[in-house]
C-alpha cells in the first residue's frame, strides 16, 4: 500500500500493490499544469482510493483526458484518460519510500528549452 496528499493533506489517496515505473512527461500541457515536466506512475483506477474528495477539482485538458488538483492548495495530482482503466498518479503527492524509479521520458520533443536531460534513460519523441 502507498500512501500520498496534496500539498495541504485535504486531499489523501492510497493505492494497492506496487507502483509501476513512473515516466517523465515533458508535454507543453503537463509543464503548464505541473509549472516543470510531470512524473506521474500508471495505476489500476480499481487499486486507487481517494479517501478525501471535497478538495478535489477536475479540469478537462481535452475530451478524452481530465486532470485531477485541489482546489486550495493547487497540487497536481491526477491525470485521468476518462475512458481508460488506468490513472495517472503524480510521483511527488507519493510518501516515500515508492521503492520505483523512472524508467523513461515521453513527448521530449515539446520540452522547455531552459533544461537538458541529462539521465541514460530512454526518451521518445512524442
Amino acid at each position: 500500500m502507498h500512501h500520498g496528499s496534496c500539498l495541504c493533506g485535504d486531499i489523501r489517496f492510497q493505492v494497492e500493490g506496487d507502483l509501476n515505473p513512473p515516466d517523465a512527461c515533458h508535454c507543453s500541457q503537463c509543464r503548464k499544469s505541473s509549472g516543470h515536466f510531470w512524473a506521474s506512475t500508471d495505476v489500476a483506477k480499481s487499486a486507487l482510493h481517494i479517501e478525501s474528495e471535497e478538495s478535489l477539482v477536475w479540469y478537462a485538458s481535452s475530451e478524452r483526458v481530465r486532470r485531477g488538483f485541489c482546489r486550495h492548495c493547487g497540487s497536481s495530482l491526477f491525470w485521468d484518460p476518462i475512458h481508460r482503466d488506468k490513472i495517472a498518479v503524480a510521483m511527488g503527492a507519493f510518501e516515500a519510500p515508492t521503492q520505483t524509479s523512472l524508467h523513461m521520458h515521453i513527448f521530449v520533443a515539446d520540452k522547455g528549452d531552459y533544461y537538458d536531460i541529462a539521465d541514460d534513460l530512454p526518451q521518445n519523441q512524442q
